[in-house]
């Protein structure tokens, strides 16, 4: 070619690396080239995380339109910045021999931190953040932003920070990996992490075909794989996606993905090994896996991490749970109460018990914590709720009777029990209803306190829509740490009647089920 090759590149010192190793290997082929750098939003912006600017493509943006605007011929990057779908006109021309893919842990003094409870760890990324969390759920991470030199300083004179997270291929390139750094082999990379790219105009053939020249195919066949994953899992810089892929001796093409929450708390992960003939289907194959576990209520959480949370629940909902929810629910769930089961004596059931209350499953759990269910010889049990009768006919025995609420249940007995005793395996915390109205019709109660539960619930800030409560003692629970406000979404009458003391608004299920209270907050959504 006689014309001169333009190279457009960011101008940090490792984009400017990569940018000379490319002029190198065009110019070892006989190709005249001249460096155009061009700086970058990503280079502008130091004092957020890449992923609260909210622009893909950050670092490939400038050079883009330098390109469309025939500026430049050529542009070289980090192939793990460039967006998986490429602006209308331009292709991927290239791609070098892949580096180092692995993330590298710069410490300072020594590894001792890693067993410490509490550390500080210093990372921009959002996947390195999560799979940090994962592994190391009790320590703090802090942003940090710049170019790899101003990193290194930050982490230098921050006294309070433990260790920085940089790419290894990154501090390798500039022949400035620290002494005291260890590749984190267990940390999943970035998809195409380590490999350099070149675009070009999809017009313009020959540029193309001299690019080809110094394209390297298996880099190629695996990094396409990792952003095809990428893509289809919907993430870019705001999610804590990894990837990598690499092509063994027996031509097998081995793949791991990761999908995770920003806090570490979830995590999804893919492995497979297939034939090179089988990869084209691979990134399919580990997406779909990741969407069908619960990869999906993920990404959902994530594209809509800055609105506020309007639905909380007093129960852990599944990601199965959490889909189900209307599209203009934000909702958040967390476990209002613990429940811990008492250790109960043998003398509690050594005598045949002609008569037994039970209220919840938390009672059926305690009950065959200290016993076998052959133990358990009741000769008529009577409970509260479907679900409750569910489990005690499918772990202990049949159920005689089953009311829908406690005032129900207890009203039954005054009519139809056999006899004037009833054995209640209840919580410390358990409502008067049932003792209250037996006894003032002459029938004894032996209360058992079968389990205890404790309140746990969150202080949630802002305003609610509304609530899911599970249990009289959830509503309980709830306000410990909050005021009655919004609607309570109740999954029965015995809950809904706790909460109508606090609350204007209590709404029921018609089924007493986490599906058909997540029903009646769709219902005030539509």
């Amino acid at each position: 070619m006689s014309k001169i090759i333009r190279i457009g590149t960011r101008d940090s010192q490792l984009a400017m690396w990569q940018a000379k190793t490319v002029q190198s290997q065009l110019e070892h082929l006989g190709h005249k080239t001249v460096l155009v750098p061009v700086k970058s939003t990503g280079d502008l912006v130091l004092d957020k995380p890449l992923y609260e600017l909210g622009i893909t493509g950050i670092f490939t943006k400038t050079l883009d339109i330098a390109m469309l605007n025939k500026d430049i011929d050529i542009a070289v990057h980090s192939l793990k910045d460039v967006p998986t779908i490429l602006p209308k006109g331009i292709v991927q021309a290239a791609v070098l021999k892949r580096g180092n893919i692995n993330d590298t842990l710069v410490y300072k003094n020594n590894e001792e931190f890693l067993s410490a409870k509490d550390a500080v760890v210093a990372t921009g990324s959002l996947r390195r953040r999560a799979q940090w969390l994962n592994r190391y759920p009790t320590h703090t991470i802090v942003g940090i932003r710049g170019n790899v030199n101003s990193r290194l300083e930050k982490l230098e004179n921050n006294e309070e920070w433990n260790a920085a997270i940089f790419a290894g291929a990154g501090l390798g390139r500039l022949g400035i990996t620290p002494e005291n750094s260890i590749n984190l082999h267990w940390m999943i990379p970035a998809p195409a992490q380590g490999a350099i790219m070149i675009t070009a105009l999809e017009a313009d053939e020959e540029i193309r075909a001299i690019c080809a020249e110094i394209n390297d195919e298996v880099t190629e066949i695996c990094t396409s794989i990792e952003r095809e994953f990428l893509n289809r899992l919907e993430g870019g810089c705001t999610a804590p996606i990894g990837a990598i892929c690499y092509i063994n001796k027996e031509e097998e093409v081995n793949f791991k993905g990761v999908l995770l929450s920003k806090d570490g708390t979830k995590k999804i992960e893919y492995t497979k090994v297939v034939s090179l003939d089988e990869k084209d289907e691979l990134a399919k194959l580990a997406a779909d896996y990741i969407i069908d576990k619960g990869g999906k209520t993920l990404i959902d959480q994530l594209q809509r991490g800055d609105k506020a949370t309007n639905i909380y629940s007093t129960k852990k909902l599944t990601d199965a749970q959490l889909q189900l929810f209307h599209n203009d629910v934000i909702a958040e769930s967390n476990d209002a109460i613990k429940i811990n089961p008492n250790r109960l004596t043998k003398a509690v059931i050594r005598n045949e018990i002609q008569n037994v209350i039970i209220t919840s499953k938390n009672a059926v759990d305690a009950l065959l914590t200290n016993f076998s269910a052959p133990e358990l010889q009741f000769k008529n049990i009577y409970c509260v709720g479907r679900k409750t009768k569910r489990t005690i006919e499918k772990r202990i025995g049949k159920v005689k009777h089953q009311a829908n609420s406690a005032e129900d249940l207890a009203q039954h007995l005054v009519e139809f029990m056999d006899g004037t005793e009833a054995t209640y395996f209840c919580s410390n915390l358990r409502l008067d209803t049932i003792p209250k109205i037996l006894s003032e019709n002459n029938i004894t109660v032996n209360e058992v306190e079968a389990y205890e539960t404790k309140f746990d619930a969150e202080k949630i800030e802002g305003n609610l829509d509304g609530i899911l409560f599970f249990s009289p003692s959830t509503v309980e629970a709830f306000l410990k740490q909050n005021k009655a406000n919004g609607i309570a979404f109740c999954i029965g009458e015995t809950t809904a009647k706790e909460a109508r003391k606090y609350f204007e608004d209590v709404r029921v299920a018609k089924i007493p089920l986490v599906e058909s209270v997540v029903e009646l907050v769709n219902a005030y959504y539509v």
